[in-house]
Protein backbone atom coordinates (compact mmCIF):
# COMPACT_ATOMS: atom_id res chain seq x y z
CA UNK A 1 0.00 0.00 0.00
CA UNK A 2 1.12 3.52 -0.81
CA UNK A 3 0.04 6.78 0.78
CA UNK A 4 -0.89 10.04 -0.87
CA UNK A 5 -2.28 13.51 -0.20
CA UNK A 6 -5.04 15.01 -2.35
CA UNK A 7 -5.78 18.73 -2.21
CA UNK A 8 -9.15 20.29 -2.87
CA UNK A 9 -10.55 23.75 -2.33
CA UNK A 10 -13.45 23.14 0.07
CA UNK A 11 -15.66 25.72 -1.61
CA UNK A 12 -15.32 23.70 -4.86
CA UNK A 13 -15.30 20.12 -3.47
CA UNK A 14 -15.03 19.46 0.26
CA UNK A 15 -14.59 16.48 2.55
CA UNK A 16 -18.33 16.61 3.23
CA UNK A 17 -19.00 16.48 -0.53
CA UNK A 18 -16.91 13.31 -0.79
CA UNK A 19 -18.59 11.65 2.19
CA UNK A 20 -22.00 12.34 0.62
CA UNK A 21 -20.93 10.24 -2.41
CA UNK A 22 -20.85 7.14 -0.18
CA UNK A 23 -19.28 3.88 -1.34
CA UNK A 24 -19.54 4.91 -5.00
CA UNK A 25 -16.97 7.63 -4.38
CA UNK A 26 -16.04 10.27 -6.89
CA UNK A 27 -13.53 10.69 -9.75
CA UNK A 28 -10.68 13.03 -8.72
CA UNK A 29 -11.04 15.19 -11.83
CA UNK A 30 -9.57 18.50 -12.86
CA UNK A 31 -5.88 17.81 -12.20
CA UNK A 32 -3.86 19.62 -14.88
CA UNK A 33 -0.28 19.08 -13.73
CA UNK A 34 1.85 16.32 -15.25
CA UNK A 35 3.57 15.36 -11.99
CA UNK A 36 0.24 15.15 -10.15
CA UNK A 37 -1.26 13.12 -13.03
CA UNK A 38 1.70 10.74 -12.94
CA UNK A 39 1.20 10.27 -9.20
CA UNK A 40 -2.40 9.24 -9.89
CA UNK A 41 -1.20 6.82 -12.58
CA UNK A 42 1.04 5.22 -9.91
CA UNK A 43 -1.84 4.72 -7.46
CA UNK A 44 -3.23 1.25 -6.74
CA UNK A 45 -6.69 0.29 -5.55
CA UNK A 46 -6.68 0.35 -1.76
CA UNK A 47 -4.04 3.07 -1.46
CA UNK A 48 -4.96 5.62 1.20
CA UNK A 49 -4.92 9.39 0.77
CA UNK A 50 -5.11 12.32 3.12
CA UNK A 51 -7.85 14.75 2.07
CA UNK A 52 -6.47 18.27 2.41
CA UNK A 53 -8.56 21.43 2.31
CA UNK A 54 -6.46 24.01 0.47
CA UNK A 55 -6.93 27.78 0.46
CA UNK A 56 -9.74 27.68 3.06
CA UNK A 57 -8.70 25.93 6.26
CA UNK A 58 -5.38 24.58 5.00
CA UNK A 59 -5.74 21.34 6.94
CA UNK A 60 -5.86 17.58 6.55
CA UNK A 61 -9.46 16.70 7.38
CA UNK A 62 -9.91 13.06 6.39
CA UNK A 63 -8.71 9.87 4.80
CA UNK A 64 -9.97 8.53 1.51
CA UNK A 65 -9.22 5.36 -0.42
CA UNK A 66 -8.43 4.82 -4.10
CA UNK A 67 -11.26 2.67 -5.49
CA UNK A 68 -10.54 2.86 -9.25
CA UNK A 69 -7.25 3.02 -11.12
CA UNK A 70 -6.27 5.92 -13.35
CA UNK A 71 -8.64 6.40 -16.27
CA UNK A 72 -9.48 9.24 -18.66
CA UNK A 73 -10.70 12.38 -16.90
CA UNK A 74 -14.17 13.09 -18.26
CA UNK A 75 -13.72 16.80 -17.58
CA UNK A 76 -10.84 16.93 -20.10
CA UNK A 77 -11.55 17.58 -23.77
CA UNK A 78 -7.94 16.96 -24.85
CA UNK A 79 -7.73 13.30 -23.79
CA UNK A 80 -4.34 13.70 -22.10
CA UNK A 81 -5.45 13.96 -18.45
CA UNK A 82 -6.39 11.10 -16.16
CA UNK A 83 -7.94 10.68 -12.74
CA UNK A 84 -8.58 8.03 -10.09
CA UNK A 85 -11.78 7.43 -8.15
CA UNK A 86 -11.74 7.82 -4.36
CA UNK A 87 -14.19 7.30 -1.52
CA UNK A 88 -14.22 8.74 1.98
CA UNK A 89 -13.02 6.39 4.71
CA UNK A 90 -12.63 8.35 7.93
CA UNK A 91 -12.72 11.93 9.16
CA UNK A 92 -9.65 13.05 11.08
CA UNK A 93 -10.69 13.31 14.75
CA UNK A 94 -8.50 16.41 14.96
CA UNK A 95 -7.74 18.20 11.67
CA UNK A 96 -4.01 18.65 11.11
CA UNK A 97 -3.25 22.16 9.91
CA UNK A 98 -0.51 23.19 7.52
CA UNK A 99 1.00 25.20 10.38
CA UNK A 100 1.09 22.03 12.53
CA UNK A 101 2.80 20.10 9.73
CA UNK A 102 5.38 22.84 9.18
CA UNK A 103 6.08 23.06 12.93
CA UNK A 104 6.81 19.33 13.22
CA UNK A 105 10.50 18.54 12.48
CA UNK A 106 9.54 14.95 11.60
CA UNK A 107 7.56 16.36 8.64
CA UNK A 108 10.10 18.90 7.37
CA UNK A 109 10.67 16.92 4.15
CA UNK A 110 6.99 16.12 3.53
CA UNK A 111 5.83 17.16 0.04
CA UNK A 112 3.11 19.30 1.66
CA UNK A 113 5.96 21.48 2.97
CA UNK A 114 8.43 21.22 0.07
CA UNK A 115 6.03 20.99 -2.91
CA UNK A 116 3.08 22.83 -1.45
CA UNK A 117 1.51 23.75 -4.82
CA UNK A 118 1.24 20.16 -6.08
CA UNK A 119 -2.37 18.91 -5.82
CA UNK A 120 -1.54 15.17 -5.68
CA UNK A 121 1.47 14.21 -3.58
CA UNK A 122 3.12 11.05 -2.28
CA UNK A 123 3.33 10.61 1.49
CA UNK A 124 6.05 8.46 3.06
CA UNK A 125 4.89 5.78 5.54
CA UNK A 126 6.62 7.52 8.46
CA UNK A 127 4.94 10.82 7.50
CA UNK A 128 1.59 9.05 7.27
CA UNK A 129 2.05 7.61 10.76
CA UNK A 130 3.05 10.98 12.21
CA UNK A 131 0.13 12.87 10.67
CA UNK A 132 -2.27 10.16 11.85
CA UNK A 133 -0.82 10.49 15.36
CA UNK A 134 -1.22 14.25 15.23
CA UNK A 135 -4.80 13.84 14.02
CA UNK A 136 -5.54 11.42 16.88
CA UNK A 137 -6.35 8.43 14.70
CA UNK A 138 -6.22 5.19 16.66
CA UNK A 139 -4.22 3.39 13.96
CA UNK A 140 -1.39 5.03 12.09
CA UNK A 141 -1.42 2.44 9.30
CA UNK A 142 -5.07 2.52 8.31
CA UNK A 143 -8.35 3.72 9.72
CA UNK A 144 -10.27 1.31 11.89
CA UNK A 145 -12.85 -0.78 10.03
CA UNK A 146 -15.55 0.24 12.50
CA UNK A 147 -14.84 3.89 11.77
CA UNK A 148 -15.32 3.61 8.03
CA UNK A 149 -18.02 5.88 6.68
CA UNK A 150 -18.79 7.43 10.07
CA UNK A 151 -18.19 10.91 8.79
Amino acid sequence: MAYWLLKSEPDAFSWDDLTEKGKAGEPWTGVRNYTARNHMKAMAKGDLCFFYHSNIGKEIVGICEVIALAHPDESDDTGKWECVDVRAVERMPLPVTLADVKANPKLSNMALVTSFRLSVQPVKPEEWAEVCRMGRLASAKAPSKSAKKKS
